[in-house]
């Protein structure tokens, strides 16, 4: 039973606000999670920043970058509770100011370019990166070259989850990183994914075996 989306438990555990998500009910084509749904919880969504912040507290932020396009929403929050600016790394083509552009696979396998304004990263700036989930890693990887090809510093990764994907391991081996999910949790959290995948998959291949001999 999905939880109602207004609805704030007594109790606030870490990660309660997980239960908000609402799953897939398109097909493998699409994310198999919408975490965007807990963002229409206030409540869930300033717990949400808070935990993606513990990491950092103790570490010098200079300024939040967001990944185009739901890690936008994420990220201003991020950025307000922290007092911070707000960057918008953006898909290309959006930009009309000079812009350093960076190509990429996203969790789909298509290929795609993002940009960021010339006239913000310097060296010496400290941004932290947010994005709202990283899957294969490809988008936040082509973030953090943009960052660090304009001498910046990556202070962070944060996302509602890091997937133990290559990509993900990645990320999680080379920059301090935070997301939501509760350390008991992973295991079940990566459990899932592969059985929900399993389940796609053989649901369409029914579907695709009945459409061809009706």
């Amino acid at each position: 039973l999905q939880m109602d989306v207004l609805d704030v438990p007594a109790d606030r555990q870490k990660g309660w606000y997980l239960s908000l998500m609402a799953p897939n009910t398109k097909g493998p084509e699409f994310a198999w999670l919408d975490p965007s749904r807990l963002y229409c919880n206030s409540q869930a969504l300033a717990d949400c920043v808070k935990d993606l912040l513990g990491p950092f507290h103790s570490d010098p932020v200079d300024l939040v970058a967001g990944i185009d396009a739901m890690g936008f929403i994420l990220g201003a929050s991020v950025a307000t509770t922290l007092g911070k600016g707000f960057l918008a790394i953006r898909k290309a083509g959006h930009l009309c100011v000079a812009t350093r552009n960076q190509n990429y696979t996203d969790y789909t396998g298509r290929e795609k370019t993002m940009e960021v304004r010339l006239d913000v990263l310097k060296p010496g700036l400290r941004v932290l990166l947010v994005d709202q989930w990283i899957e294969t890693g490809g988008t936040m990887r082509a973030a953090i070259q943009l960052v660090e090809n304009l001498g910046a510093t990556v202070a962070g990764v944060a996302a509602v989850a890091i997937e133990n994907t290559e990509g993900g391991k990645w990320i999680k081996e080379n920059y301090k990183f935070s997301h939501c999910i509760p350390e008991g949790l992973q295991i079940l959290h990566n459990v899932y994914y592969v059985l929900w995948y399993i389940w796609c998959l053989i649901y369409y291949n029914i579907l695709q075996a009945f459409y061809e001999s009706s």
